[in-house]
């Protein structure tokens, strides 16, 4: 719980995740949403950056201490994966969206071994598709995907139903709703706005939360 609180008020600080329940942001689905969010401007901030990386070593080593590499997700998860995986001693590759028109052809890079155990590193689960998509890739070319850890989940229900059917473990460094709270407290948004927001991480497809 510390660390996930630690890593709520980091990622509130430097507006990595913005909330704006009265202006909805619209994802490229169409759905109208209150929050944004792009970990990616954790790796600008040295203090946050360690904070997440660490967390990260920290996360892997509790849950999944068989783990031999780690794997990113692209183009998100390449940064966090790498320097994670120079903190722990670990090889690192990551999963490309598409395999490459030229040269060899690589979906995967870097090395991979058969069997080989590998956590996939992600740094927001919102649907789960798209990491489970690189989980798919991986398990295809013979690894052990042991799980997943992120920097963040939105905590949506299609998410943790995609990933108990693929029997996918998934930890993440903090969630909605302690970031939620966590911005209540901190000022960044009215208290009475949670509700709203949670209302929308249970169904994204109901407008009802807006206004």
């Amino acid at each position: 719980m510390e660390l996930a609180r630690t890593i709520a008020k980091d990622l509130l600080k430097i507006k990595a995740v913005f909330f704006r329940a009265d202006e909805p942001f619209i994802w490229a689905s169409g759905i109208k949403s209150p929050v944004y969010c792009d970990n990616r401007l954790t790796l600008s901030y040295p203090e946050v950056r360690n904070d997440v990386e660490n967390g990260l070593a920290a996360v892997i080593r509790e849950n999944y201490p068989q783990a031999e590499a780690l794997m990113g997700t692209s183009t998100a998860g390449i940064a966090h994966a790498a320097i994670t995986a120079s903190i722990m001693g670990l090889p690192m590759g990551y999963v490309r969206s598409g395999a490459k028109d030229h040269g060899r052809k690589n979906q995967i890079e870097g090395y991979l071994a058969p069997g080989q155990k590998v956590v996939v590193i992600e740094d927001l689960i919102s649907t789960g598709g798209s990491v489970l998509e690189v989980v798919d890739i991986l398990r295809e070319a013979g690894a052990e995907v042991l799980g997943i850890a992120a920097i963040m989940t939105y905590g949506m229900q299609k998410s943790i139903d995609a990933l108990k059917k693929a029997d996918v473990k998934c930890v993440t460094l903090s969630d909605f709703d302690t970031i939620a709270s966590v911005a209540a407290e901190e000022g960044y948004i009215p208290a009475e706005d949670i509700d709203r927001l949670i209302k929308f991480r249970n169904n994204p497809s109901d407008e009802s939360w807006i206004g």
